[in-house]
């Protein structure tokens, strides 16, 4: 910790903590420098920045004052001081002014009695005092007076640009729904790590949210159902788990003639003041209005918008919208007439996503609309649909978003693709190529209602949008990145904070943050700093993943339980019975020392005794397996391409699609659709030792190895890493994978020494 007394400056550097002498009796602390996402250029000096009762914060263009006002209500919340908004100078000064090429650049400048942001337009300007904000303490964020506290901030000069233009999140209301001090509080949490969009999915098949004046069925009937499987599975789920979070929130629950509806939906007004609430911020939102699938909750209630009148789900997805129907035409034309009067960012999102095209093969009224426009499939009447819609949208003004399917059948010149399928992956290649901006946003990693592992957090952060061979003009084309919450399982503010924090704050870094400025391990550093910060906001994050341990463990006569946690507020409780750990349970201090096979389950709680999910481990007393007496003349694995449309890997069977010679535990080219693969041979390892594997799929794997199961990763899931460990003799072993999927998904297998060595594929031979 650094120190400044009455005479001089002791220590030198950036991003360290420092106390200062305001007078020579009174020392003010300053926290440590440590903002996420990490700015460009930061250059700390000598001195601090004390926040006085009454200061003034000045604006010097009448377009910045609602920014000098957010700024004001938010430093007088914690510290009970009263401070104004002004125009003209002040001891905190907000500029526009040219810092950049890019909007939302910005500087910021910090001397002993003053303070300067200056921003390029006004999203510039929030993002220096979101700067700001991070560098008080903490306790700044509190919605209550905190006595005690020297608001200071350390004397800074910082330079900051953002690498993309958009850095979002979207949240998906339908499933379950959020209500307006809930957005708000999202919208709060996303400013603070400069998220700028805010992708609001108003409408889907289970609850159509925003209300729409000419058709108030839309929200009298479409916004509330009886509990669906969705429901019924979180409230168990709460039980199952001990975990209240997943318990359906009582509020949005109402009786009508003796059923609980759940529900709820956004008058005209709450929109605009939502909207008007997230521009303050810096924030742009973007709304979606999905169609012509995923329109269930208006075709149920408006007759004469499906293609007939049997409406409800097919084997995958729900009855569409029926795009021959002049009626369901206009129908979607006054819905977004109306969206275009709420929002005034020039993007709509269409979605587009999703739709089951049966009926239209069955329809005559699309049959003749394909006929008089020349469309050759059904794909192309998505696509005519698509381009209607759009000019449409560009005759008011607006712009057209949609989720990739828009690309199928024709892509228009102006519409912006959302890069969503990570098994398509040529479809931000296809887009750029053809000259549309693609938003990235592949459901992995960026889905964050997916089930979070030790990979979640890296995996995003690690993340190059550019991808190998696109040109300077197409990566031009990448508008940014956004984090997706779809919210079938997430019922509740605090499960929908916990899956988004703090995994958003690494889509944050990625969006911002020039990537050779990358470092895993300081970004880790600075994410552990924040959790205090978020504590105070009150903001339900997950703690990331505890460290140290696999899935399955094997020791040789004694071993050894040796935790991290990043977050250093946490507590560690464990059984070893299977029950649930709680606060009572034993808590972990210290390394344990196991001789016998045990079961472990791991729980960490946070410091307001909040649960975290909880984590099961095995510690397995093992002998090393007994190498084969073979010797494989043939590198590499037989790989056998089972036509399989079932979802576990046991039942792997039916017609054989062809036969390949690998030499990696992956998907064979050409390999697609319905998947069940049936990979065998011979592992070669060098010594006896315990060696760890990890496999990777999406969707469902299993691995065995001298035919005793060592990973199981089975049913139907998103990209999932198991990790296991085996003793084994040197030499031969034999090895089995067994794989399934439906959509052309993710399998990687890597072995390691337990001296960290990779253990070459070169040593797998065939039968």
């Amino acid at each position: 910790m650094r120190r400044i007394s009455c005479k001089g400056w002791i220590g030198a550097g950036v991003l360290a903590s420092t106390l200062f002498m305001a007078s020579c009796t009174h020392e003010v602390k300053v926290e440590e420098v440590s903002l996420l996402p990490l700015p460009g250029e930061i250059q700390q000096t000598e001195g601090v920045f004390v926040l006085k009762n009454n200061a003034k914060i000045g604006f010097s263009d009448p377009s910045l004052e609602p920014a000098a006002g957010y700024l004001a209500e938010m430093l007088s919340r914690a510290t009970g001081y009263s401070l104004t908004a002004v125009s003209g100078k002040g001891d905190i000064s907000l500029q526009n002014g040219k810092t950049g090429e890019k909007v939302g650049a910005y500087t910021l400048r910090i001397a002993d009695n003053q303070i300067e942001i200056k921003g390029n337009g006004y999203s510039g300007v929030i993002s220096g005092i979101e700067t700001l904000r991070q560098l008080f303490p903490p306790q700044i964020e509190s919605k209550e007076e905190v006595g005690g506290i020297d608001w200071a901030v350390p004397n800074v000069s910082i330079t900051d640009v953002p690498r993309y233009e958009w850095r979002g999140l979207m949240l998906d209301v339908s499933r379950h729904f959020y209500d307006k001090e809930e957005v708000k509080e999202f919208l709060d949490l996303m400013s603070l790590y400069k998220m700028n969009k805010f992708h609001w999915h108003l409408t889907d098949d289970q609850g159509w949210r925003v209300e729409i004046k000419k058709y108030p069925l839309l929200t009298e009937k479409g916004a509330w159902r009886t509990f669906n499987k969705h429901d019924r599975g979180c409230m168990e789920k709460a039980k199952s788990e001990d975990n209240p979070d997943y318990e359906i929130d009582v509020k949005k629950l109402r009786v009508e003639k003796g059923d609980t509806l759940y529900g709820g939906f956004y008058t005209q007004a709450d929109i605009k003041e939502i909207v008007s609430y997230a521009a303050v911020r810096g924030i742009d939102v973007i709304p979606e209005i999905d169609m012509p699938g995923h329109m269930l909750a208006a075709v149920g209630n408006y007759e004469g918008l499906a293609c007939n009148e049997k409406v409800g789900w097919g084997a995958t997805f729900s009855s569409p919208m029926c795009p021959g129907k002049d009626k369901a035409i206009n129908f979607c034309k006054d819905v977004y007439k109306e969206i275009f009067d709420l929002f005034p960012y020039k993007y709509v999102h269409i979605g587009g996503d999703e739709v089951d095209k049966t009926n239209w093969e069955k329809c005559p009224d699309c049959q003749k609309r394909m006929r008089v426009n020349h469309l050759k499939s059904e794909a192309e009447l998505q696509s005519w649909f698509n381009h209607e819609m759009e000019a449409f949208f560009n005759a008011n003004g607006k712009e057209m978003i949609g989720w990739d399917e828009i690309i199928e059948g024709g892509l228009s010149e102006t519409s912006t693709v959302m890069w969503w399928r990570s098994w398509s992956k040529d479809a931000s290649k296809k887009a750029t190529a053809h000259g549309n901006k693609v938003i990235y946003t592949p459901n992995a990693p960026f889905y964050l209602d997916y089930q979070q592992d030790k990979k979640s957090i890296v995996n995003i952060y690690n993340y190059n949008p550019e991808l190998e061979g696109m040109t300077d003009a197409q990566k031009e084309l990448i508008m940014g990145v956004q984090g997706n919450i779809w919210c079938e399982w997430i019922p509740s503010r605090e499960r929908m904070q916990y899956m988004a924090a703090p995994r958003m704050l690494a889509i944050a870094e990625l969006g911002w943050t020039n990537p050779n400025q990358k470092d895993w391990e300081g970004f880790k550093k600075r994410l552990s700093n924040q959790f205090k910060r978020l504590n105070v906001m009150n903001i339900n994050y997950r703690i990331p993943d505890l460290e140290g341990f696999n899935n399955n463990n094997v020791f040789i006569g004694e071993g050894v339980v040796a935790l991290t946690c990043l977050d250093p507020s946490a507590e560690i409780h464990y059984t070893t019975d299977g029950s649930m750990p709680t606060l009572d349970s034993p808590k972990y201090e210290d390394t344990i020392r196991v001789k016998e096979t045990t079961d472990f389950t791991f729980r960490l709680f946070r410091a307001n005794g909040k649960k975290s999910d909880f984590v099961k481990t095995r510690y397995v007393k093992g002998v090393y397996s007994p190498a084969v007496q073979v010797a494989p003349s043939t590198p590499g694995l037989k790989a056998v391409w089972h036509e399989y449309r079932g979802d576990s890997c046991d039942k792997i069977a039916g017609k054989v699609n062809g036969t390949y010679r690998i030499e990696d535990v992956v998907i064979p080219k050409g390999v697609k659709g319905n998947i069940g693969l049936l990979i065998n041979g011979y592992i070669k390892v060098p010594k006896d030792d315990i060696y760890t594997f990890v496999l990777l799929s999406d969707d469902g794997s299993v691995l065995r190895i001298d035919n005793e199961l060592v990973i199981d990763n089975d049913g139907p899931h998103a990209p999932r890493e198991i990790v296991c460990e085996k003793a084994m003799k040197a030499g031969y072993h034999p090895i089995e994978v067994r794989y399934f999927d439906h959509n052309g998904g993710t399998l990687q297998l890597k072995v390691f020494a337990s001296d960290g060595k990779l253990i070459p594929f070169t040593n797998l031979y065939a039968h």
